[in-house]
């Protein structure tokens, strides 16, 4: 039972307003002592752009940090890493047990052994429909279709009432592998009273019903099978239904499939071990391919988000050692591009098609179907659980927005507009955003995990936009200058629109600046230092138009 002071909170941590970095906190108990649970602890992809030299994204958790004591464990809903990428690099700061079901498991652990030093997470096995008790939580792992096995939405019951947590989810009675998202099973949570549902946002924007994983099946079977010479499929490694798809395609009309990449490599292994590639032929290894006919075989490949260092890119490249394509193959991107991805896969597209290899996309064919909800999906939900208070979750601002505004169109009678760090309390009284805990992004710099303030990531920037100028000069106690001062400029263009040299100009500015300064003021390394600066910086604007980053080191000799 619930005493008075008791509330039922939620706070987003990471995923509300993005795309990645998924980490929904729920909360309960009395203000000053709370107990946790966490759904999910995922990463987000960097865009090089605006993040150089950062691959990953991972939600800050320092609020969480701070009450480990009270946290009871870490809910995941699927092996997406969206939802559990985080987990190797954060779990150390939080040590609870990890709830997951077999195949996310498998995932994690197949990463960590490939990862010298990952941590040992404490990973519990759930099956699907099991419940399990944390404190004044009772969590039932409810199946949902979507684009990765053992996919869950979560019913989390507490003594204040149900709160529905979707995970990723969509509408799919032919999913060709896995769980269907089950009208009787979220009719009963229903029936049962759902106070609130945290939502997926996704595909909010779009009307109608998403395909089934199963006409994409069949197209890829058409396109395999009419295919002269290789044919090449990318897509999310993750999605085993699409990777068992393309292995029935190949054995269809005699042909092998040959995995190509690391991630698919894992995924590959677990599925296998879990059950979801039985009965097919063996999958072949990379340095096979180069001895099988153009006719005879299928390559699965790594790098659909067009990552430079993935398969795909280095094959576009023709730089990948054991794979090449021909004018005349196939390249099937059996996956959609997410936002941010766009130059990279572009630029692979078209290095594709400048050699004479036929690319097929989701914008011309049916190879690819999401695996979030569309409006139509969104309303069977909604009419299926009938909750009383709506949460977008898993989208942009705009995701997020237009959610909002379809759920109160089905009749929700509250819609709490919650982002990262709103703590929203869904009882007792009025549900609404009560306060907010401090929230942000970690960043995977190298090995190092740095946060949004550390000054690394400006400074790459501002040396990408207009690079960097050092200069060191020597002078004695007297203040005289001893020898030439050294220049030197990294990301500046050789010579001026006149053609006249960088380096010199620079060369001479720090002279005449030196020259203009007196023998009292020279012996001051701090007025030198912030002279020459100033002086370099004026001259390169004045020469090319942008002002450098200026280095100044004055040696006392």
């Amino acid at each position: 039972m619930a005493s008075s002071q008791d509330e039922l909170v939620f706070v987003p941590l990471g995923g509300l307003g993005e795309i990645g970095m998924n980490a929904a906190l729920y909360g309960f108990g009395p203000e000053d002592r709370r107990q946790w649970v966490l759904v999910d602890c995922g990463m987000g992809f960097a865009s090089e752009e605006h993040m150089p030299g950062v691959d990953l994204m991972f939600p800050d958790l320092r609020f969480l940090e701070d009450e480990r004591r009270n946290l009871l464990g870490i809910l995941i809903t699927h092996a997406h890493e969206d939802h559990i990428g985080a987990l190797a690099e954060l779990w150390p700061r939080l040590r609870v047990p990890v709830y997951a079901t077999r195949f996310a498991i498998g995932l994690l652990e197949t990463r960590r052994l490939s990862e010298p030093g990952a941590p040992k997470v404490d990973l519990r096995e759930v099956a699907a429909g099991q419940r399990l008790t944390l404190g004044p939580f009772e969590v039932e792992y409810v199946p949902v279709a979507h684009s990765i096995p053992e996919s869950n939405a979560l019913a989390i019951r507490t003594p204040l009432g149900l709160v529905l947590h979707t995970g990723d989810w969509k509408l799919d009675d032919t999913p060709y592998l896995g769980d269907t998202t089950s009208e009787t099973v979220f009719s009963r949570l229903g029936d049962e009273g759902v106070l609130a549902l945290v939502c997926d946002s996704t595909n909010v924007v779009r009307d109608g019903r998403s395909p089934s994983e199963s006409e994409v099946a069949k197209r890829l079977a058409e396109l395999v099978a009419d295919a002269p010479h290789r044919v090449a499929v990318t897509t999310f490694a993750s999605n085993v239904a699409r990777l068992r798809a393309v292995a029935e395609s190949a054995r269809a009309c005699g042909r092998e499939v040959v995995v190509v990449g690391r991630a698919m490599d894992r995924v590959v292994q677990v599925a296998s071990e879990c059950g979801y590639l039985d009965d097919l032929p063996e999958f072949r290894r990379p340095e096979v391919y180069g001895y099988l006919p153009r006719d005879k075989v299928v390559a699965l490949l790594t790098g659909s988000q067009g990552e430079p260092r993935a398969a795909l890119a280095r094959i576009a490249s023709n730089e990948h050692p054991e794979i090449a394509l021909s004018p005349g193959d196939k390249v099937i991107f059996s996956s959609r591009v997410i936002p941010g991805n766009e130059r990279g896969v572009g630029q692979i597209m078209n290095d594709l098609v400048r050699r004479g290899i036929d690319v097929i996309t989701d914008r011309t064919d049916l190879v690819h179907v999401s695996g979030h909800p569309r409006q139509d999906e969104l309303a069977a939900m909604y009419r299926w659980t009938r909750p009383r208070i709506a949460v977008p979750a898993h989208g942009e601002d705009v995701h997020l927005a237009e959610h909002a505004a379809f759920a109160k169109a089905q009749g929700v009678p509250i819609v709490v507009k919650a982002r990262n760090g709103t703590v929203v309390r869904f009882a007792p009284g009025k549900p609404e955003i009560v306060d907010d805990v401090p929230t942000g992004r970690l960043y995977k710099d190298g090995d190092i995990l740095i946060g949004a303030g550390d000054r690394a990531i400006p400074e790459r920037r501002r040396w990408a936009f207009a690079g960097v100028v050092s200069v060191a000069i020597a002078i004695d106690k007297r203040g005289e200058i001893a020898g030439d001062p050294v220049v030197d400029a990294v990301g500046l263009p050789s010579v001026t629109r006149q053609g006249e040299s960088i380096l010199e100009r620079i060369a001479d500015t720090v002279g005449q600046t030196l020259d203009g300064l007196s023998r009292s003021k020279r012996r001051d390394p701090e007025t030198v230092e912030n002279a020459v600066e100033r002086a370099v910086r004026a001259a390169v604007q004045q020469a090319w138009g942008k002002k450098p980053t200026c280095h100044v080191l004055i040696v006392e000799v």
